[in-house]
């Protein structure tokens, strides 16, 4: 029986499941018509017959004569072949968070909702492209994983423990559970570098505010040998204070009040925001891999499509 699910607040499988209907608007790998965002990323270190062209060099004994590029060899007035990238299969591997700071939005949907279409979008635009999909959605206290495999079985396996963590976020927290100041990232990250071979993809998906010194120190060592693809999450509340008089926080014992008629709280809170953005555009940088911050604000496809079409130029 399928569990229910309310919108924008919570997801199910078959949520999960349907957005498989819009793989088409995600051109997240390359094809011979499309550059890839990740192009240079996702080919096999050997260059020899395939879809994607690399380079024209002098002709060599063995070179397939179909390739010659009759313009440069009539031009040079030697033989020149055309090379091509030889794409390969390889592991996609769905890092994601469904913690309780992501079961929160002042928008269309909570971030753990966002976080748990915008996996499911990924690994099904990567197993139609025929790799192997798998992952690790992860809490504070608990984690479930998916070995990756090309099979349609071990993706919804993994969409299925993603759905069930995503419903567990509305049933009440333990005093354990809400107090818990668990590095639960970095955690993760370590679990995901025992287990990955060196040229696997790593998406990452959780909390814009999750990236700690630890954390960043553990993709840095992912770095070295994976592929990354950052997706930070966040709402506009992360982000701006309204103006909204005096607001009150609980959690537990602890409580926080905040003036926000005061616009030195307000600018303070919007500068804390803007430090958090910077760091992961600088870590992105840094490794060298994209950085795609989704919002509550708008749909996961309208996200991703426009970010990925505009950057390639589509």
């Amino acid at each position: 029986m399928m569990t229910p699910c309310i919108e924008g607040v919570t997801t199910n499988l078959s949520e999960l499941i349907a957005l498989r209907q819009h793989i088409h608007k995600i051109p997240l790998f390359s094809t011979p018509q499309r550059r890839s965002l990740l192009l240079g990323h996702h080919h096999a270190r050997l260059r020899g017959r395939g879809v994607d062209f690399d380079q024209v060099r002098p002709y060599q004994v063995g070179d397939d004569v179909r390739h010659v590029d009759w313009r440069v060899t009539a031009r040079t007035r030697e033989p020149h072949t055309k090379i091509f990238h030889e794409e390969r299969e390889r592991p996609i591997y769905l890092l994601v968070e469904q913690s309780p700071r992501l079961f929160f939005g002042t928008q269309r949907q909570f971030k753990s909702v966002l976080a748990a279409q915008a996996a499911a979008l990924i690994g099904w635009v990567a197993l139609e492209h025929c790799d192997r999909v798998g992952g690790l959605v992860f809490s504070q206290h608990q984690h479930q994983e998916v070995r990756p495999r090309r099979r349609q079985h071990s993706l919804l396996q993994f969409l299925q423990c993603l759905a069930q963590a995503n419903q567990q976020l509305a049933q009440p927290l333990s005093s354990t559970t809400a107090s818990s100041t668990t590095d639960s990232l970095s955690f993760a990250l370590h679990r995901t570098r025992e287990v990955l071979r060196p040229g696997s993809l790593v998406v990452l998906l959780c909390d814009e505010r999750a990236l700690t010194d630890l954390a960043e120190q553990q993709l840095k060592l992912l770095g070295r040998h994976l592929d990354l693809l950052l997706l930070p999450l966040s709402d506009p509340l992360d982000h701006r204070l309204p103006r909204a008089g005096l607001l009150d926080f609980t959690e537990q014992d602890s409580y926080l009040s905040l003036n926000t008629h005061d616009r030195s709280v307000r600018n303070r809170y919007r500068r804390y925001a803007e430090a958090r953005q910077q760091r992961w555009v600088q870590l992105a940088h840094q490794l060298n891999t994209p950085h795609l911050p989704l919002s509550t604000q708008r749909g996961v496809i309208e996200q991703l499509h426009d970010y990925l079409t505009s950057t390639l130029g589509a």
